[in-house]
Parts: structure tokens; C-alpha cells; sequence
């Protein structure tokens, strides 16, 4: 994930709808099939016409997985299973400005954190000092601990003390279980204890009292129950629902935590960074001994959820394991290359290290350091990634290449993936996957995060790639929203993935995890709190096409929905973002010449209209907008009727991270286009449409805006046709024309049950009475139905759960038989070959 694709964040976490037209927002239906006679079929809305004889792609096992990354606290505070936030008093600063080495601590009597050569170890620098008749108390994260009555707890500490320490559970209302009394005595010592509740809680708090002087560190509380039983395990109700999807692989450990921050260790040469990169090293062995980091998005990571845990997870639900490592070029807004030759070596030293920890025997380093942790068998390492998102892809290459030389030296089995930068398309995608295809290299990581109507628009997007060239790896994609009409969209495009198995052989939706009172991104596929964990309406659909995946594409072909598309019309918009910017000489006129809207602000700006975004004023004969801080500020005037005009802004930069945006074809605040210029940290400009609150790239390019400098900015709308000058000079062009089909289909076939799987979606507020044609399969009368169907709106919460699927069974298959699928559906149907 990018940080400085931020523009698109507002508008995600908004959640957004469908487009207008053939997508319309209705009520759900309940899903029913109607078997027709040979009159009706012959007017039905759709056909779908399978073809058994034929050889589609082989799909994978391994076709779709999950993508996990610690954003919204998915790691500590979420799967993984300790219950105490900052255990080992590391919280800094370099974490959060408002964190203290006693964060989620609170202190009777006298504690403080101490950093000096009587530490635990060299890479757990704090530790606690707690003075005699003192104590400590832990609200762990959200509104406190959550205990079940009867469940056991398992308490931990690391102690250097000859004292009594007493440690207690309790809430407000009183003690949740018995109090544990420990002696200890001599140097740095693991202290245990066990607690059974005597009643559920969901305000615990754990507090720790010593009757001498103490020195305390990792200060632990866990669950008797994780995932697996496992020690240091995770948290089962979580990882339930991750094993519920049946992935086939598990990409991890991110994304920007990756390929951010510093590339050194964490170490005396470095001053201990806190602000690194994710390096493998540092979260194996045991916990104590682990580094510690600054999050990229804003929190601790205690590393207790490390490399091992995640082998491990794979490996019980039956997962690929799939690790990503750093590159060295750095990537989510900060787009640097680390030219360190030393450090670069050392990293991919690094890498192979890792495979050797993975898969290696346990007479290696690595390998036995597994086996001491409790694995000797090998993980069954196949893939590896090296980098991610990098929006430097010469700098990106160049390193790649070094990295992908030294592993197949090595384990010339081992498949290397490479990426196409952060975004779907433009001159860094370009150059990405020219430099991947010539390079011949194994798998291309393609990341985007686009609008519902984006997804229903390229269902096709695979169908003209090179089918010898490097396979396709889509490691992040979502329609930026949880509600159904989002999950609906992604359905729709899935299938265009399995028709193109042959091409696209993984793909991961994300982000796959969010804790929901701390969200940095959203959408989320999986929601949390610390009491429970509820699916989105995109984690049904996963569910769904995960479990029904088959081996083979049958191919098949639908009729299409007749187009609605409209020439683009709307007013004009003057926008900033985090930036001041000042606008003149503003004139729209039509295709014949004539004024339809002139203003170079001599009075005032009566002709604008605000949401109250920024600060708008004329100052000396410009339009202003003076406030830094504020994001998306837009102001509109004109006729959201026209079309086939020409507008002319005079836009100048005058403070700010980014540029200006001027809009066109804006209906109203959720649908509009606009020319970003000076985007992303001010290295991108692009065209933005924005349909129902969530945004698409149309068109991109790298540069930046000068501060001071006037620009003259031209955008020509002839029909669906945009051709956009920059100082005179054409910048880009695009035709907005293709159709967002909301009738999708892909059929494949399960080896093993020797079902044909019919998938449907139907993403429109209409049923599809649709004629299905078998192609002259012999097959059985009845058909296992799974449906998914709402409202578009409807969203899963914690308390409401809209969308889930229905069984149910049809009775009326036959080698061409007419199905209704219901309005705003997903459908599966299993039909028995015989």
C-alpha cells in the first residue's frame, strides 16, 4: 500500500456505491430460480453459452490467498494473541509523538523505565524499574482485557529482583480470578502463573506489585486458547476466519512496512533505528531477544508476531507462505534508493538466509535455529517477492536483478516475483513491466485500489496480456468500501481473473485485517474489536470464490447489457489538496465558441459554490484558497448539464506538499473528473474520476508543480473524448468509453466432485432471466445453489450481518434451462456432471 495515494483514503473509508444508469440502488431480493418453458427463454434478459468440450486455463491451488500486513493493528492488539499492550515498556516517540515508555501503564507508588547496561538484552533496551511497595497495572488495548468466564490465562514475566511480586486481574468491579503470588530471586529470570476467570470481563486490567525493589520486563498475558494451541500463539477467533477462507497462499509481512524507513539494523552501529524496514532477522527467536520497530503507520511493533509465527500459520491452514523482503529503493511516498553497496549485500545475504531458515536442513545456521524454535521440518519455501511498490522502477531494477542473481545461484528453484510500482497504469507501470518482460522474470506483483465502476469496467484487463510473458501476481486490489455494492464490483472482476488463470496465477484482496477502533486504511476484509470478529460483505465473496475455486476454466461467453453511456457533462471545479493555491482568468465556452462562464475575479467569487473545505477568498484579483491543511477544498460553478466545452484556468501554487486540481464534468461532490496536478507528494500528475465517492487514475504521469510559477491549464470535453493542455502543450489525452457491465460469468470445473461451476454475478438493481446453454453436457438434474444478495448498501457490522450466503437447491438443470439470478447477487452453481 501506498501512502501517497492519501487522495483516495477519504474517499475509501467513505465506502462507495455503483455507478448510475444500468447500476441502480434497490432492495435485496430474496435469491430464487425459475425454471421457464421454451417461449419464455427465448425473450430472456441474458445467455450464457458454455463450452465442456473445450480446454480452458488450468487454475492453481494457489489462485487466490491473503495478504497480511500489520496496518490497523492487525498484528499486536489484533492476531496475535498477547493481551498486554507495550509488554516490554519500548513505546517511544519514534512510534507516536503521543506515546511514552509507559504507555498503557499506570503507576502506584514509584516506576520508571530505564534504559542502561542492566537491561534484558542488547536489543530489548527498556526495561522496568519498580520500587519496593509499588505497582503497575495494564489496560491492554481498546477498553481493556477481555476475559471469558472459565477460560485459563497464562502470565508471564522476566524478573531480576529478590522480591514478591503479586499479580492480580481485576476490573472495575472487582477480582476476575484468584491473585498469583511469585518469588523471585537473582538475575533476569521468566517467571509463570496461570489464571482460570471466575467471571467474563470486558474492562480487565492485569497489575503487577512488588514488595522490593524490582526490575520487570515482558510483562506478558495470553490466552490458554489460541489458534492451534500454540505458544506465543495467535488469536483463534482471527485466525479462524483467515483458515475459514481456505487461501492458498499468505503473503506477508507487508506492503509499506517493507520498503520504508531505514535499511539498517537495529544495532549499536545504527543508534538502535527505531524507523526501519521490516527485516526478517529481527523477529525470530526467542521474543525476549527480538527487535523492536516503529510501525509505518503510526504504532509500535513489538515483533512478537514474527517470520516463524507466520511459516507457521501458513503451514496450518494449509497456506503458501510467501514472505516479501526490502529492495533497498523505498516506496509509500518516500521513493528513495539506498546506494550502499555493503548494506545492499548484506541484505541479500539477508535473503538467502531467510530460504535457508525456511527450507534449509537442521545442520545449517538457519535451519537449526528453526528446529530450536520448534520446526525442524522445512517450511516449504517456493516463492519469494524482493520489493514492493517501488515508484523508482529503474533504481527498483537494478537491485532486483542482484537480489534474483544471488537466489537462483543458490536455489535456482526458488520463483523471484518482481512489481509494477503502486498503481494500475502510467509511465512507472510502463517501465516496470518493460524492464520485468525483458528481464524474463518469473511473476509481476501488480497493486490497485480503484472505484466499483473501475472493476466492473476491466473485468477484461487480462485478456490481451502476453501469454509467454512474465505471469501475474495481483498482490493488492480493493473497490474502496465495504459495502456490498464494493464486494458485488470485486466479484464481477474475479471472474475475469479465473478466465485468465493462465496469466494471473495469485491474487490477494487487502487489506486483510482492521481493529476498529485504530483504522488507517479502510476497507478491510476482516473487522475486529476485542470481543469479537465479524466478515465484510468483500470477505463472504472471498469465502465464496475460495472455496469453489475448481482446477479448470470451462470456457463460456454471456451477452452484454445495452450501453448507457451519455457524452460527459457536468460544471467546473477548482480544488487544492494540503495545498494553497491561487486561480484566475476561469472561462468555459462551448464547442461553437460561445461564454458559458467567465470570471477573473475583479469583484467577488458569487459564481463559486463551496462544501466548506478550505479557506476560499479573491485576494488582488485572484481566487485563493489559503489553508495547507485542508484536503479536498472544492468549489464548483457552472451547469451540471453541460457538455462539449473547453475550460481554461490560470492555477498558481503557493504553498503546500502538492499542486492544484481543476475539475470537470462534476455532477456533485461524489461524481466528478479532475486533472491532479502535482498529486502524490507532488510527484504525479494524473486524471482522477471519481464515481459515487471512490476514485480511478485514468491517465497518470510523473512530474511535479513549481511554487509561484503560473500555469495555464486547457481541458477540451468532446463527448466522451478528453484532451488536456498544459501551457499550451497537450499533456495527455483519454476517452472514457468503456461500459461498466454489470452481467459477469466465468464457469470452471472441480476435478475431484466432477462439478461444472456456473458463477454469476449480477451487480444491477434488475433480475437476469438468463437462458444457460451446457453445450450438450450430460448432467444432473439438480444444482447446489450458494447465494450472496443485499442491499448495495448493506454493510456487515458487528451487530448485523446483511450479507452471508444461501443454500439452497435447483431443480431444473438441463443441458439448456433458463435460471433468474436475483438483482444485486452473486451466484454459484454446482451442477454434477455425469
Amino acid at each position: 500500500m501506498t501512502r501517497g495515494r492519501r487522495k483516495r483514503w477519504i474517499n475509501w473509508r467513505l465506502g462507495t456505491g455503483l455507478a448510475t444508469g444500468a447500476l441502480l440502488i434497490g432492495t435485496a431480493v430474496t435469491p430464487q430460480a425459475v425454471a421457464d418453458d421454451v417461449t419464455d427463454a427465448a425473450i430472456t434478459d441474458y445467455g450464457v453459452t458454455v463450452d465442456p468440450a473445450a480446454t480452458g486455463a488450468k487454475i492453481d491451488d494457489t489462485m487466490y490467498g491473503v495478504f497480511f500486513e500489520d496496518i490497523n493493528r492487525a498484528a499486536d492488539g489484533g492476531l496475535y494473541g498477547e493481551l498486554l499492550q507495550n509488554r516490554s515498556f519500548e513505546y517511544s516517540t519514534a512510534d507516536n509523538k503521543a506515546y511514552t515508555p509507559l504507555t498503557a501503564w499506570t503507576a502506584t507508588g514509584t516506576a520508571e523505565v530505564v534504559n542502561d547496561d542492566g537491561r534484558l538484552g542488547a536489543r530489548n533496551r527498556n526495561y522496568l524499574s519498580l520500587s519496593a511497595g509499588s505497582s503497575v497495572t495494564n489496560a491492554a488495548y481498546g477498553t481493556g482485557i477481555n476475559v471469558e468466564k472459565g477460560k485459563q490465562y497464562d502470565f508471564s514475566v522476566w524478573a531480576h529482583a529478590d522480591t514478591h511480586l503479586t499479580v492480580t486481574l481485576q476490573d472495575a468491579d472487582g477480582t476476575l480470578a484468584a491473585p498469583r503470588a511469585l518469588t523471585t530471586s537473582g538475575g533476569w529470570t521468566k517467571y509463570t502463573a496461570n489464571f482460570t476467570a471466575s467471571r467474563s470481563s470486558t474492562t480487565g486490567r492485569l497489575t503487577v506489585a512488588s514488595s522490593a525493589d524490582a526490575a520487570l520486563d515482558m510483562v506478558s498475558l495470553f490466552p490458554r486458547d489460541t489458534f492451534k494451541g500454540r505458544k506465543n500463539g495467535l488469536r483463534k477467533d482471527l485466525a479462524q476466519k483467515i483458515a475459514d477462507l481456505h487461501p492458498g497462499f499468505v503473503r506477508f509481512p507487508g506492503g509499506c512496512l517493507v520498503n520504508t524507513g531505514s535499511m539498517e539494523g537495529y544495532d549499536e552501529t545504527s543508534g538502535y533505528q527505531r524507523k526501519r524496514s521490516y527485516q526478517w532477522k529481527d523477529t525470530v527467536g526467542p521474543v525476549e531477544q527480538r527487535a523492536t520497530n516503529a510501525n509505518f503507520w503510526g504504532y509500535n511493533q513489538s515483533y512478537g508476531l514474527g517470520y516463524y509465527e507466520y511459516f507457521q500459520f501458513a503451514e496450518d491452514i494449509g497456506a503458501m507462505p510467501l514472505p516479501v523482503v526490502p529492495a533497498l529503493v523505498t516506496g509509500c511516498g518516500q521513493n528513495r534508493a539506498t546506494d550502499d553497496d555493503a548494506l545492499l549485500k548484506r541484505h541479500i545475504q539477508d535473503t538467502l538466509d531467510l530460504i535457508e531458515f525456511a527450507n534449509g536442513p537442521v545442520t545449517s545456521k538457519w535451519g537449526k535455529l528453526r528446529a530450536q524454535m520448534g520446526h525442524p521440518k522445512s517450511f516449504h519455501l517456493t516463492h519469494i517477492e524482493v520489493g514492493n511498490e517501488e515508484n523508482l522502477p529503474e533504481a527498483f531494477f537494478s537491485r532486483f536483478t542482484q537480489f534474483r542473481a544471488a537466489i537462483a545461484a543458490e536455489y535456482p528453484k526458488m520463483q523471484v516475483i518482481s512489481n509494477s510500482g503502486p498503481d494500475d497504469s502510467g509511465t512507472t507501470f510502463d517501465t516496470a513491466w518493460k524492464l520485468n518482460k525483458d528481464a524474463h522474470v518469473d511473476m509481476v506483483d501488480e497493486h490497485y485500489y480503484n472505484s466499483p465502476q473501475w472493476f466492473l469496467q476491466n473485468n477484461d484487463r487480462y485478456d490481451s496480456y502476453d501469454r509467454n510473458g512474465p505471469k501475474v501476481f495481483l498482490g493488492e486490489y480493493a473497490s474502496g468500501g465495504n459495502k456490498w455494492a464494493n464486494a458485488l464490483s470485486e466479484a464481477a472482476y474475479m471472474t475475469g481473473l479465473e478466465r485468465n488463470a493462465d496469466v494471473v496465477k495469485l491474487a490477494s484482496y487487502a487489506p486483510l485485517l482492521a481493529r476498529q477502533d485504530t483504522v488507517q486504511w479502510s476497507p478491510d476484509m476482516i473487522w475486529f474489536n476485542d470481543r469479537k470478529s465479524w466478515g465484510s460483505a468483500d470477505y463472504e465473496v472471498q469465502k465464496l470464490f475460495m472455496n469453489n475455486v475448481g482446477d479448470q476454466v470451462v470456457p463460456s461467453t454471456a451477452t452484454a447489457t445495452p450501453s448507457t453511456l451519455a457524452p460527459i457533462a457536468g460544471a467546473v471545479g477548482l480544488s487544492t489538496w494540503a495545498t494553497s493555491a491561487a486561480y484566475d482568468d476561469v472561462k468555459v465556452t462551448d464547442a461553437d465558441g460561445n461564454t458559458l462562464l467567465s470570471d477573473d475575479f475583479s469583484g467577488d467569487a458569487g459564481q463559486w459554490t463551496g462544501s466548506g473545505s478550505g479557506s476560499w477568498s479573491v485576494q488582488d484579483g485572484q481566487y485563493v484558497q489559503s489553508d495547507t491543511a485542508a484536503e479536498n477544498t472544492m468549489v464548483t460553478a457552472g451547469d451540471p448539464g453541460w457538455q462539449n466545452y473547453d475550460l481554461h484556468v490560470k492555477a498558481t501554487k503557493k504553498s503546500g506538499k502538492e499542486g492544484f486540481l481543476v475539475a470537470f464534468g462534476v455532477k456533485d461532490t461524489g461524481n466528478y473528473y479532475w486533472w491532479n496536478l502535482g498529486g502524490w507528494n507532488n510527484t504525479q500528475s494524473a486524471v482522477e474520476q471519481a464515481v459515487n465517492g471512490g476514485k480511478s487514475t485514468l491517465v497518470a504521469k510523473p512530474g511535479s508543480i513549481e511554487t509561484g510559477r503560473a500555469y495555464d491549464v486547457d481541458i477540451k470535453v468532446r463527448g466522451r473524448q478528453v484532451t488536456l493542455y498544459l501551457d499550451g502543450q497537450e499533456w495527455g489525452s483519454f476517452k472514457d468509453d468503456k461500459p461498466a457491465e454489470p452481467f459477469r460469468q466465468v464457469v470452471t470445473r472441480d476435478k475431484k466432485t466432477g462439478d461444472l461451476i456456473v458463477k454469476v454475478v449480477n451487480a444491477q438493481d434488475a433480475q437476469a432471466r438468463t437462458a444457460v446453454d451446457l453445450g450438450g453436457a450430460e448432467v444432473a438434474k439438480s444444482a447446489a445453489v450458494t447465494t450472496l444478495t443485499a442491499d448495495p448498501t448493506a454493510q456487515n457490522t458487528a451487530t448485523d450481518t446483511p450479507v452471508k450466503p444461501v443454500t439452497s437447491r435447483f431443480d431444473g438443470v438441463a443441458d439448456t434451462f433458463t435460471y433468474t439470478f436475483p438483482a444485486n447477487s452473486v451466484t454459484f452453481l454446482r451442477i454434477k456432471q455425469r
